[in-house]
């Protein structure tokens, strides 16, 4: 009989605690290793029992979740899911601990107990998927591989109409604060991020990538003008196409999302719009994260003569997406990700 995911569920509130002790114990595949209530008993713990999984509230007493997984991360690092408030207040600790090495966060619903059937997939998915991250490997691999320089724009007179679009979900946030600082100024393109988030985080999300960034990064919104050197992060909860305006303009449409059990913006979607308008001005990039969006959009970008590149495993924190495109063979390269900034600017 295959081994059981150990979970340790770290949260302030009993009601939590014993929800979330409900759901995996009714899961055949997971089993509860113990339970804390703040973050010097998540350490503490995380030591004895030697979980799979952590999942990890952020806001509690003696200790803070985003404290606790810093020291977990450096001592003993294994996978950890957040939970955190689906509210704007509390994207940026959340944000800060995708960046610091949390595969993914949870989002308590408004209504506890009431909505919990509605979440009960997400959450277990996320645990699971979480186990089967890279979630040691990568934190060992972040301190001894250099970051990644910053990408100088060798030709000038490529210019023109071209559009990169890069999707992520789970290890986006982490591999995308890598990248977008990387990229020139003068980008010659214009860049749209399809990053599997919320609603009320998305444009903390876009604030945290333009205050790293030296192009402008911000959340998009409906109908405004693509350009070149900008960066638009997609909306949770719409998804994006493009529609020409004349002149070679290209204009942003936003639609009500497409997406299931919460993977939106959906970046099929996105892609698939991308390879109808810009065709081979096209290039197309899949980061880390679970499932297999955006393995559909890669290929048409492909089709439409694009350029496209995935995340490789070594470097993906949830080998997923980029994988389902790898083994349909959609992919022109497959890159590490501290050479995928200089791989979108050379295709440029």
């Amino acid at each position: 009989m295959e081994k059981k995911i150990t979970v340790l569920i770290v949260d302030d509130s009993a009601l939590v605690r014993q929800l979330l002790t409900d759901m995996i114990s009714q899961d055949p595949e997971m089993e509860v290793a113990g339970v804390a209530r703040d973050g010097v008993e998540a350490i503490k713990m995380t030591q004895e029992l030697d979980p799979d999984v952590v999942t990890m509230d952020i806001h509690m007493p003696e200790m803070d979740g985003l404290t606790a997984l810093e020291y977990i991360m450096k001592k003993s690092p294994r996978p950890v899911v957040m939970l955190s408030a689906l509210v704007k207040k509390g994207a940026a600790p959340t944000l800060r601990a995708l960046e610091f090495g949390a595969v993914d966060f949870i989002a308590k619903p408004s209504q506890f107990p009431t909505s919990v059937n509605e979440v009960r997939e997400d959450v277990l998915d996320k645990i699971k998927a979480a186990a089967r991250s890279r979630a040691k490997e990568i934190w060992d691999r972040t301190r001894k591989v250099k970051p990644p320089k910053r990408v100088k724009v060798r030709c000038e007179g490529a210019r023109g109409g071209r559009l990169v679009v890069m999707g992520a979900s789970a290890g986006g946030p982490r591999a995308l604060a890598e990248i977008i600082p990387t990229l020139p100024e003068d980008l010659p393109a214009s860049l749209v991020i399809v990053q599997h988030m919320p609603e009320p985080f998305t444009g903390s999300f876009a604030e945290r990538l333009n205050s790293k960034a030296r192009i402008e990064v911000r959340e998009a919104v409906n109908g405004e003008e693509l350009e070149e050197g900008l960066g638009l992060v997609v909306p949770g909860g719409q998804d994006m196409v493009f529609e020409k305006i004349g002149g070679g303009n290209v204009r942003t449409k936003l639609l009500p999302t497409v997406a299931r059990h919460g993977a939106s913006p959906v970046i099929d979607v996105t892609m698939e719009s991308a390879a109808q308008v810009y065709g081979e001005r096209s290039v197309g990039v899949l980061l880390s994260g679970m499932g297999s969006d955006g393995a559909m959009g890669l290929g048409m970008i492909r089709d439409a003569g694009g350029e496209t590149i995935a995340q490789n495993e070594e470097t993906c924190l949830v080998f997923g997406m980029p994988k389902a495109a790898i083994e349909r063979k959609l992919v022109n390269e497959v890159l590490p990700l501290e050479k995928i900034a200089e791989a979108v600017v050379a295709h440029l």
